[in-house]
């Protein structure tokens, strides 16, 4: 490893720590659903429904490792998932964690006020992405974290607890509509759904002005608007595909997708960040 340390390098140490501890919380309960001869949970089998027949995404799920999923062993050690990822030459670029864009061959379409910020963050060892500071971190960070995330799906919400930092989100799906009265920008916006089919449609507005949408500092401003669509495909596998509209940051709309693997015979975690000043983990060794 060179002299410079990106700020995520303690994020790392601890996700590692957290992994030999996860089995060490809850006594190991089995999840419910089908199973196959050996008596593990058959990932590959048709996608579990709600009472009113919507698909059910409840779960402890993590980013998809291994075969279009990309990236190395999962929390969990599982590698690779046991059934093939549906994909096709016309499906959105895999999001990677430290560059969302990382699937575009010509990067994502920064306006040049976007592009200055961006490599000004990226020069600066990320040292002030908000997983380093404790603080809420981006949708697309949290999509693609490698700590587990918890669905808990209701008729009128979805819940979603990450692991990581401890974060919370809330995706409204009682039939109401974004808000238009000038709301408080938030760290994750104001989120609602709607179904399309078996497809549900996440719209998320009234975002504040300095979201970083991965490691690296891709930004997302109070401009910014970003459209989701979940799919469960199997009873293991969730993909959701990621548009971001935002005129200030960037020259036209780009679409990404993040594959999630369900992890299933776990629980999750308690994990509280505990906030550090970055400048000690960024060049030089650590030195100021």
């Amino acid at each position: 490893m060179g002299t410079t340390l990106t700020v995520l390098f303690p994020a790392v140490m601890l996700i590692t720590v957290a992994t030999g501890a996860i089995y060490a919380q809850w006594p190991g309960y089995p999840t419910p659903g089908p199973r196959t001869k050996d008596g593990k949970i058959d990932l590959a089998a048709p996608p579990p429904r709600t009472a009113d027949g919507k698909p059910d995404f409840s779960g402890l799920w993590e980013p998809a490792r291994g075969p279009g999923g990309r990236g190395g062993a999962s929390m969990n050690g599982t590698l690779p998932l046991p059934f093939a990822i549906p994909s096709s030459p016309d499906d959105p670029p895999v999001a990677q964690f430290f560059n969302i864009g990382a699937g575009f061959k010509e990067g994502l379409p920064f306006t040049p006020w976007a592009a200055q910020l961006r490599a000004r963050r990226k020069g600066d060892g990320n040292k002030d992405n908000p997983d380093a500071l404790c603080e809420p971190l981006g949708l697309t960070q949290l999509h693609m974290h490698p700590q587990p995330r918890k669905i808990v799906q209701t008729p009128r919400e979805i819940v979603i607890l990450y692991e990581a930092n401890g974060n919370v989100r809330q995706i409204l799906t009682d039939g109401r509509k974004p808000p238009n009265n000038d709301p408080t920008p938030w760290w994750y916006g104001y989120s609602v759904g709607h179904w399309d089919g078996d497809t549900l449609v996440v719209e998320t507005t009234g975002f504040r002005d300095d979201v970083w949408l991965d490691v690296e500092g891709s930004p997302l401003t109070s401009s910014g608007k970003m459209t989701e669509r979940w799919r469960r495909v199997k009873f293991g596998l969730m993909q959701i595909d990621i548009t971001v509209e935002d005129p200030k940051a960037y020259t036209r709309p780009f679409t990404v997708r993040v594959n999630h693997q369900l992890m299933p015979d776990s629980a999750l975690m308690e994990f509280v960040c505990e906030e550090r000043d970055a400048i000690h983990y960024v060049g030089n060794g650590g030195k100021k």
